[in-house]
């Protein structure tokens, strides 16, 4: 009979621990993954082409099964399969999130405008859809403070589309390069998206070819943005937590992102 010391008890019983560590941080790696894959991925906001939707600082997540899987659901894009499997049509309005068709990697997020087939065009700022100039209705200015504290208003439109879908955007200046476009005809499985600054998006109205986003292919949509989990005015670094509360805007936890 073979009896085992109390120090290599110890040792088995701490290597049986260990492996059981790691087997829980592979199963919640994995977990995580699957999760971020099929059902929903945090985002965050980085520019101002968004507003007054989104502002810089929202942190959002988006639902991967929208519109269905391709690569792009994957993470780093892994060439697994080609096309989408599921697939479904984005609707009009809806606020997406996609690769960049120029380099299919840089997660561009705007609102989906033009579906395949559709005739897209910007006359003196008004957005026109199949000859029919979208409804666009004056409201209260957007009001921000400036970079040097001082007080901005900016001029604030409702545009409703032909779905009912009504979201609101900013007119920061007339006679921009994009308030004046030719008429552009969405090709089949290729969807048009704009941001709602309209005077400060880089969007489908800039042909890829002179830096801009044009048609996004199906295939490229990552999924559609839901709500926003968390939301900070950028005022704190990440390492002055005594700053962290002052700087949340707590009013727009857990909002959904308009629709409507």
């Amino acid at each position: 009979m073979v009896i085992e010391s109390d120090s290599k008890k110890k040792a088995k019983a701490q290597s049986g621990g260990w492996a059981e560590t790691v087997r829980t941080v592979i199963y919640a790696v994995l977990i995580a993954l699957g999760i971020r894959t099929v059902a929903y991925e945090p985002f965050n906001i980085p520019s101002e082409s968004m507003l007054p939707t989104l502002l810089v600082g929202d942190y959002l997540f988006v639902a991967k099964f929208s519109y269905g899987y391709s690569r792009h659901a994957l993470p780093l894009s892994l060439p697994v399969f080609s096309g989408r499997i599921l697939a479904r049509e984005p609707e009009r309005g809806d606020v997406a999130v996609f690769k960049l068709p120029r380099d299919n990697s840089t997660d561009y997020i705007k609102r989906i405008i033009g579906l395949p087939g559709d005739r897209i065009q910007m006359r003196g700022g008004v957005l026109y859809l199949n000859g029919q100039p979208v409804r666009r209705q004056r409201v209260e200015d957007f009001v921000r403070r400036g970079r040097f504290g001082q007080v901005e208003r900016i001029p604030q439109f409702e545009e409703t589309l032909p779905n009912g879908k009504r979201y609101r955007t900013l007119d920061l200046r007339t006679g921009s390069d994009t308030d004046d476009t030719r008429e552009l005809v969405v090709p089949a499985g290729h969807y048009f998206a704009m941001g709602d600054n309209r005077d400060n998006s880089v969007d489908s109205r800039i042909p890829m070819q002179d830096g801009g986003v044009g048609f996004v292919p199906l295939v490229n949509l990552v999924g559609r943005a839901e709500f926003l989990f968390f939301s900070t005015d950028g005022s704190a670094q990440l390492w002055e937590v005594w700053n962290w509360f002052g700087a949340t805007r707590f009013e727009r936890l857990f909002r959904a992102v308009d629709r409507a």
